[in-house]
């Protein structure tokens, strides 16, 4: 099953909600950097996180998720757009660790129970929104719920799962988005309390290969929910040759020229894809030639 996710209103309105299946998105980050189970835990859960967020944008708009914690994985550096597309890194990327106390896999230890979360919502204006919390779980579901409820003023919840096979596989990864509207009744608000207490974990239902339908049907109840749209979700980064150019152009001639004369070249890493981009000699000649063209026409 491709990955895709699905968008709702339920209780006539009352509720907004969303659920995604991302298997193939986080087997893919998990490939691309080569991470280890709890790393590809914590990096899959947090792209899952970040494409929900993001579920309400439009287009080419954006959100980027930081995560500064104390935990073994370092920096958590995530973002998504309105078009389902998503892409991230972990600073670590080889940390395993034994299952925790619930037999799941130790987010926590690779995130840290002390630190920051940074989201940065681009929505295409002159300056970007930014809203930052402490970590205050560091299991994530319970951080992004804290988030949209301080920074954005919406009560919900969020549940994201990443399961890993024994040979560093992805075997199954997803989550939901549940947002309560202005005006929800408390009536509303039991049910669906009763329904995430009733219904069995996440990561178990994704192992059975429940759709983002199944899912929000499980959540919500089928006969409270109207569908809205459905739409791709996969993990695709937006770097360019050209973009990495022009980074190289922005660190001036003088560096292009040591580049040149010391080390006969250069190589450039996509942080959040690890795509690797190789300029000869002639290439960074090339530049140095345009950031001199550039100056003449100033």
């Amino acid at each position: 099953m491709s990955d895709y996710m699905t968008k709702v209103l339920a209780f006539h309105g009352q509720v907004k909600a969303v659920a995604l299946v991302a298997t193939e998105s986080i087997s893919t980050a998990q490939k691309k950097h080569d991470t280890w189970s709890a790393a590809t835990a914590a990096l899959g859960r947090t792209l899952i996180g970040t494409t929900l967020l993001a579920s309400s944008l439009k287009d080419q708009e954006r959100i980027s998720v930081q995560i500064h914690g104390n935990g073994l994985g370092g920096k958590i550096f995530t973002d998504a757009n309105g078009q389902g597309d998503m892409r991230g890194y972990i600073s670590n990327p080889h940390v395993s660790l034994p299952l925790n106390e619930q037999g799941k896999l130790d987010v926590r230890t690779v995130v840290g129970d002390r630190g920051t979360m940074t989201v940065i919502k681009d929505l295409g204006m002159r300056e970007p929104f930014s809203g930052q919390i402490p970590i205050v779980d560091g299991e994530l579901g319970a951080d992004f719920t804290y988030y949209m409820a301080v920074s954005e003023q919406i009560n919900g919840s969020m549940g994201l799962s990443v399961l890993v096979n024994s040979d560093e596989s992805v075997r199954a990864a997803g989550g939901f988005m549940i947002q309560l509207m202005p005006g929800v009744t408390e009536e509303t608000i039991v049910e669906i309390e009763k329904c995430l207490s009733d219904i069995p974990m996440i990561s178990s239902l994704l192992d059975q290969e429940a759709s983002p339908e199944d899912l929000l049907d499980r959540l919500l109840g089928k006969e409270n929910i109207q569908p809205l749209e459905t739409m791709p979700v996969q993990f695709n980064c937006s770097c360019t040759r050209d973009k990495f150019s022009s980074g190289l152009i922005a660190i001036g001639e003088e560096e292009l020229k040591r580049l040149v004369d010391e080390d006969h070249g250069a190589e450039v890493v996509c942080h959040f894809c690890s795509e690797k981009f190789f300029y000869s000699n002639e290439d960074l000649l090339d530049l140095i030639e345009e950031i001199r063209q550039q100056k003449l026409q100033a």
